[in-house]
């Protein structure tokens, strides 16, 4: 076994600073009495950089692009040394250096390894899986960029990215921030599973990772969706002058409720969603962020009234960010207040406007399926269950239509 100390050190060139003020980022190797230095091919500011970490600082887009940049070169480092001491010779820091300068443009990312894998499944097609099988790999793949370009503000990661976080991370985006089941969350998170070890066996990856997490399976439950009474409990809560950011947190969710928007799409709406028809009617016209479906709802009048109350020239959204996991708090803190017996999260207002707002005044389900952006009208008819006040409805009609019936024997 070779005992010679191998070391990495990244560090800033500050006497080559660029027009703009950065600094390139420089490495060098150390093995043994060898030293070898190479370049990163990155810059930055130098007053982001921490020396003690050889990394920026904060969670600015620069900082975590660059980080995510150093970390795939590190592995790549650290990778040309491993394989050079299983080759059982003498090398030397520049050898390392050769080497990993070498295999970096080929080295594997995280969704390129699954591409491969969606490939290899294409071959199969006809064979061991039906084409329709194909679907679910192409979803996943599609939510994965957006939890990527979520969490690490970039298009693809480094194996090396991957830390022992990343099912939370992934768990709380595709649940939270994108409103999708636990079994979604399941397949998801089990074709990840199946990447990591592809990974480990092909040599990308040091460790096994998540290898003994269990993910759950998701239950097919009807999706919970507030009644008039506790829809007119929130809606009557006043608030303190200090309450500011719980009101706003409130008039979000009530707005969520009367048009069916979702979290990640309302905070994001602009002016440029806003239209009217022939009627001077208002309508929101967007793009599901989920489904890149096209969504048109006609906008009832405490959907107008919120936007208005909201409305400034000092923002391009309609309504003031809120982030995701401040506004979970709120709605929990607002559940206690109101006395709501069903825990209110984002998705429960879209689940509150598909019913109540919609399929129990009459509205069509083929028109809520569209308001919804839903893919599928079979993902609608989840919401178009029996409710106590449909039943209720129902039986009414059948008295009126038996009062002047007689038994006749």
């Amino acid at each position: 076994m070779n005992k010679d100390k191998f070391k990495v050190l990244l560090y800033l060139k500050k006497s080559g600073l660029d027009k703009s003020g950065q600094a390139p980022i420089m490495g060098r190797i150390t093995y043994g009495r060898t030293k070898a230095q190479f370049s990163c091919k990155l810059s930055c500011d130098p007053d982001l950089w921490n020396a003690r970490e050889s990394r920026l600082n904060g969670k600015s887009r620069e900082a975590v692009v660059t980080n995510g940049k150093l970390d795939r070169l590190l592995l790549s480092v650290h990778s040309a040394y491993r394989r050079l001491c299983e080759r059982s010779v003498v090398f030397t820091a520049t050898d390392i250096k050769e080497l990993f300068q070498g295999s970096i443009q080929s080295q594997t990312t995280f969704l390129e390894r699954y591409d491969r894998m969606f490939e290899e499944m294409e071959k199969l097609v006809g064979v061991e899986i039906k084409a329709s099988s194909l679907y679910a790999y192409r979803s996943t793949r599609k939510h994965l960029q957006r939890f990527i370009l979520h969490q690490f503000h970039s298009s693809d990661i480094a194996f090396g990215q991957v830390g022992d976080d990343f099912l939370s991370q992934l768990e709380h985006y595709i649940k939270g921030v994108s409103g999708l089941s636990q079994g979604s969350y399941r397949r998801i998170a089990l074709y990840s599973k199946k990447i990591l070890r592809l990974a480990y066996q092909e040599g990308l990856i040091d460790r096994l990772l998540f290898d003994t997490v269990e993910i759950e399976r998701g239950e097919n439950r009807v999706p919970r969706a507030l009644d008039k009474v506790s829809l007119e409990k929130l809606r009557a809560l006043t608030f303190d002058a200090h309450e500011l950011a719980l009101e706003t947190a409130r008039d979000l969710f009530v707005f969520s409720c009367f048009t069916g928007v979702a979290y990640c799409d309302m905070v994001t709406l602009g002016r440029e969603h806003l239209f009217t028809d022939d009627e001077e009617a208002w309508w929101l016209k967007f793009r599901r962020q989920k489904t890149d479906t096209l969504c048109r709802v006609k906008l009832l009048p405490e959907a107008v009234r919120l936007i208005e109350r909201y409305q400034s020239e000092e923002r391009i959204t309609l309504f003031e960010p809120v982030a995701y996991s401040v506004y979970l708090a709120q709605l929990k803190a607002l559940q206690l207040r109101a006395g709501i017996a069903i825990p209110l999260s984002a998705h429960v207002g879209r689940h509150t406007f598909a019913t109540l707002i919609t399929l129990e005044r009459g509205v069509p389900i083929e028109t809520v399926s569209r308001m919804l952006g839903h893919g599928s009208i079979k993902t609608t008819e989840r919401y178009a269950h029996v409710t106590p006040k449909k039943l209720f409805d129902e039986f009414e009609r059948f008295l009126s239509f038996t009062e002047d019936l007689r038994l006749s024997l």
